[in-house]
């Protein structure tokens, strides 16, 4: 029974595959199994995963047909059988100490999360040398080689996790703004699997990390905070704005909204609804709302006004926190459902 099972879900990243199972086979501890699942790739991914588990049978190949990075995510759950469960995009990968550290303050701690960060050198450099035309596969981040010694990586162990997680990416934080748990990024975290293994991710939404994120929340777990950059993440340089792709994803946060929503209604504690509403609910619905301008024809603003207005039924507008922006995103938001 491995002690850290890591969920890598597989599709179409044949370019980027290699290094990212090899960030996982070069981990500094040991005792892990890789479960790769293929979901219906066309690319040649399913050799390179073929090949890697040939060569250590710590991987555990998954294949399925395709149904998308949450479908996937969850595919790949039932196979682990680790104590702790950590996820991994593969077109991104990890420090070779990530599993080392996680599952040493794990222990050290008795913690349920335990939480580090990406590195902010790294997806920036990419996105300037790919904007100047420059190649990006090659490069290799710095941090990548640092050696951490665990007895001195400063920490904060917390039972409060709404005092400490928020989508809020300013740093108008006092002097505890380093421990801050900024966005809800599933593959910033190591999990016990036991608090995990009832949440399952939505099928066939974007920006999935939300709900899923929140419902942990909402289980009061004990979490271990580092602002160690042990993931390196690899941007996405499409940059569409589609009014169709807008829609999608206005839809999908708009779906996890109205999920998470109902969820806190039914099962939070005061404290948790404002600190969730604060934190997350009100930014994401900012976020949503933000998408109205690419709609660029009456039938996807229609299908918008249609989802802020289940939104509005359900009351997840109801109580804006005490932010002056809010009130008046709510404002903007019932004068656009009320257009013809």
């Amino acid at each position: 029974m491995p002690a850290i099972s890591i969920i890598i879900p597989v599709y179409n990243v044949e370019k980027y595959l290699r290094r990212c199972l090899d960030s996982v086979l070069n981990q500094t501890f040991a005792d892990w199994q890789a479960i790769c699942v293929n979901d219906g790739s066309p690319d040649g991914s399913d050799k390179i995963l073929a090949e890697y588990a040939a060569r250590d049978k710590r991987f555990v190949i998954v294949n399925k047909e395709n149904g998308g990075l949450s479908d996937a995510r969850n595919a790949g759950l039932p196979h682990a059988t680790g104590d702790y469960v950590m996820y991994l995009d593969s077109d991104d990968f990890i420090h070779p100490q990530t599993m080392e550290i996680a599952h040493y303050m794990a222990k050290r701690d008795n913690s349920d999360i335990v939480s580090w960060t990406y590195d902010r050198i790294y997806r920036p450099q990419l996105m300037v040398r790919h904007k100047l035309g420059l190649d990006t596969d090659s490069v290799v981040p710095r941090r990548l080689h640092k050696k951490y010694d665990l007895a001195k990586i400063k920490t904060r162990v917390t039972d409060d996790i709404y005092a400490y997680a928020t989508e809020f990416s300013h740093n108008k934080w006092s002097r505890d703004r380093k421990w801050k748990i900024k966005h809800c990024q599933v593959w910033k975290n190591m999990y016990r699997r036991s608090l995990i293994a009832d949440i399952p991710f939505i099928k066939g939404i974007l920006f999935e990390d939300m709900p899923w994120w929140s419902a942990v929340m909402l289980k009061n777990p004990r979490v271990t905070i580092t602002a160690l950059p042990l993931y390196f993440y690899v941007p996405n340089f499409g940059g569409i704005v589609l009014s169709a792709k807008q829609l999608r994803i206005m839809e999908s946060v708009c779906t996890g909204i109205r999920a998470a929503y109902t969820q806190y209604v039914d099962h939070a504690t005061a404290y948790q609804m404002t600190q969730w509403q604060k934190h997350f609910l009100w930014l994401f619905i900012y976020w949503a709302f933000r998408k109205i301008k690419y709609l660029d024809n009456d039938a996807d603003r229609a299908a918008a006004r249609a989802r802020f207005r289940e939104l509005i039924e359900i009351g997840a507008l109801s109580t804006p926190p005490a932010l002056w922006w809010a009130k008046k995103l709510r404002s903007l938001i019932e004068d656009f459902v009320s257009e013809k």
